[in-house]
Formats: structure tokens, C-alpha cells, sequence
């Protein structure tokens, strides 16, 4: 299993900041450019629903590249429930992992999103616990 360096932020750290939003962006077609803009969000008002419940982790490593890049920062509820093909953050036989949590019947699989990291079956007697759901991924758009 590919260890995981987690350095949990807690969301109540993270001061309260209005920033300006144009509005919608065309991706595909240019669109008029507008003038003035909307509003300010707040950031944890709109990607935090439970504030005590959710918490931040950059993500260090590749097994879930596709989804995420090392150093996304990952926004975290501890108060959603599992869920089948949920992300979520994993403390499974004394380490954390990050990955999509796939049920069959009875049975638990850990699943990467880069197809060198084997899937992980969650065995029989095995010490699986979800410390919570991905809600967000916030993207370094600097990646190279």
C-alpha cells in the first residue's frame, strides 16, 4: 500500500475571506467578457456544509492521480456516510490512504485511480476506518 502523508488542517483554522466572482467563464467557445462582477463568496460558506465535522489534507503521492495530483488540497467530512465509489480518507491496518471505496456484497475494496497501485481488498479482520468523505478537491492549476 503507497503510504500517505496527512497533514489535517482543521476547517475552523481557515479565516473567513470574501472573494469577488465574475460570474460563469465560457470553457469551450469565448463568450462576451463581463464588465462588472457578481458578488463575493466565502469559500468555507460554499465547499464547507458541517464546519465541525470537516477538516483539510494535501494529498502526497500518485496512486490517485487522474482524481487528484500531489499537493490537491482535499476538503473532508467526517459527518457524510460511506458510500459505494465515495473518495474517502482511509486508516486501514495503522495507515492512511486515500481512495474510492467500492462495495460488493459483503466485501470492501479500496480502489486507486492509477492502474499501477493494486486494489486493495479490505480482509476479514482487517482494521478498516473511514475518517471521512472527500467533498472537494481543490486543484494546483500550476501542475506541470
Amino acid at each position: 500500500m503507497e503510504r500517505v502523508l496527512v497533514r489535517l488542517h482543521p476547517s475552523e483554522s481557515v479565516a473567513s475571506l470574501g472573494i469577488p466572482v465574475v460570474g460563469y467563464v465560457a470553457a469551450g467557445f469565448p463568450s462576451p467578457a463581463q464588465d462588472y462582477l457578481e458578488d463575493k463568496i466565502d469559500l468555507n460558506q460554499e465547499l464547507i456544509r458541517n464546519p465541525a465535522a470537516t477538516f483539510l489534507a494535501r494529498v502526497s503521492g500518485i496512486s490517485m492521480s487522474g482524481d487528484m495530483e500531489e499537493g490537491d488540497l482535499l476538503v473532508i467530512d467526517r459527518s457524510l456516510p460511506v458510500r459505494h465509489d465515495a473518495i474517502a480518507l482511509c486508516f486501514l491496518n495503522g495507515e492512511f490512504t486515500v481512495k474510492r471505496i467500492h462495495q460488493k456484497k459483503d466485501r470492501v475494496f479500496l480502489m486507486p485511480t492509477n492502474k499501477l497501485f493494486p486494489v486493495i481488498e479490505v480482509e476479514e479482520g482487517g482494521e478498516l476506518m473511514i475518517w471521512g468523505i472527500v467533498t472537494y478537491i481543490i486543484k494546483n492549476a500550476r501542475h506541470t
